[in-house]
């Protein structure tokens, strides 16, 4: 039997739909070749906006008639927040929850058996089980999972309520999952979670020491960590990144907006003179260091002033890339309740406003570095003429391919 995984939204998402492919290999189903009629369809879903519901919906129905024989398994946010809703949809078979995702293969091999439809989603307050991951799938990095759920409730947000309370793995289960990928040949892991900083809630231990439990295992050259709330920032942890072993240079913050009025309204924990504050510490322990942003535009309440204030900070501030969301209205969310709404062509204005920021930047950061020379971690090809990896500072580099630097760190001149 064979499988395919697709796969919608975060880098968390990517690293669980790697270990479901890894047990359903261990199970004995094996990936699909390009073009075959695979077995079983696993859709891992996200609900970050609606938007990305709208991609989950016309997914799954491109999916359920691309392989009409298929079993079709749809988890993920997607799935958590609106089961019956996905249930409803032709061709699908399984609809399993975030506390029953690490269970996915279980499923699988009791309904290749049984047959007929199953849906399995638990409410949010039986949301509990931390399941790990750690894989790459098809990629050159390794996702290692270390934290999941949310306690932040967000005005915006509806991620708490897909994935539950924050909960985390144990420090020495975390490590002996690192010290595998190094046993495997592994060079390069990053920290993957909803919320990490938050990480040890339910384990009583404390985020900057499992990182420095995992700067200590021997043959992982690179960690990065993949995003971290400005107000878990601790100046504990910015120095020991910059004076460790193996953490890179590299650090991917949440801002979503530069404007405090608008911070307030969202619910968020600081305010644009701590995210100041973050960014200036960093940059000054660590001045080669990439920093990328996340910004929200165009939410409620956030009025042109508000806007002016928020690229007025992004302008100011010596970050490296924007990764820019607009604002996308959930059911059941507070934001809701916010009476300024944003017209849909002012959000397309603003989010390309921050765009072009954001290029400039990138752009400027980069011709910094021509000429020098920075260790690349190249990726996999797949065929393709070109191959790309990144220094240890998030600069991406393209060569001709060449299968001989895979899995290899090469020290290139930009």
């Amino acid at each position: 039997m064979t499988y395919r995984i697709e796969t919608l939204g975060c880098k968390l998402n990517f690293s669980e739909s790697a270990t479901i492919g890894a047990r359903l290999q261990q199970a004995g189903i094996t990936p699909a070749c390009d073009g075959d009629m695979p077995d079983v369809v696993v859709v891992n879903t996200c609900s970050v906006t609606s938007m990305a519901d709208r991609k989950c919906r016309q997914q799954i129905r491109h999916l359920t008639r691309l392989y009409p024989a298929a079993l079709v398994v749809v988890t993920g946010c997607y799935a958590q927040l609106q089961s019956r809703e996905v249930a409803a949809i032709d061709g699908v078979d399984i609809v399993l929850g975030a506390e029953q995702k690490g269970n996915l293969v279980d499923y699988v091999l009791a309904e290749i058996k049984e047959g007929g439809k199953l849906v399995d989603v638990s409410p949010l307050r039986d949301i509990r089980t931390f399941a790990p991951s750690c894989e790459r799938g098809e990629r050159t990095r390794y996702w290692l999972k270390v934290q999941d759920g949310c306690d932040y409730y967000c005005s915006y947000c509806t991620i708490p309520r897909a994935r539950g309370r924050s909960r985390s793995g144990s420090i020495a289960s975390l490590v002996d999952q690192a010290r595998a990928v190094a046993d495997a040949g592994g060079l390069e892991i990053v920290i993957t979670g909803v919320n990490i900083g938050d990480f040890g809630k339910n384990t009583g231990e404390r985020f900057i020491d499992l990182l420095r439990a995992l700067d200590a295992v021997d043959g992982i050259a690179r960690y990065r960590i993949s995003s971290l709330e400005p107000d878990l920032l601790t100046d504990e942890i910015i120095d020991f990144v910059a004076a460790s072993r193996a953490f890179m240079p590299h650090w991917h913050l949440p801002l979503q907006s530069g404007s405090d009025t608008v911070l307030r309204l969202m619910g968020r924990h600081y305010d644009a003179a701590l995210f100041r504050d973050r960014v200036e510490r960093v940059r000054r322990v660590m001045p080669d260091c990439f920093i990328g942003v996340d910004v929200m535009t165009g939410c409620r309440g956030e009025t042109p002033e508000c806007h002016r204030e928020s690229l007025a900070l992004l302008r100011d501030l010596d970050v490296q890339h924007l990764h820019v969301f607009p604002y996308s209205e959930r059911p059941g969310t507070r934001a809701l309740a916010i009476p300024y709404i944003v017209s849909a062509a002012d959000k397309t204005a603003r989010a390309r406003e921050l765009q072009a920021l954001s290029d400039r930047k990138e752009a400027e950061f980069a011709a910094r570095f021509v000429g020098t020379v920075r260790p690349v971690l190249f990726e996999h090809p797949h065929g393709a003429p070109v191959m790309h990896g990144y220094t240890d500072n998030y600069i991406r580099v393209s060569r001709p391919a060449d299968p001989s630097l895979l899995d290899r760190l090469v020290p290139v001149t930009l």
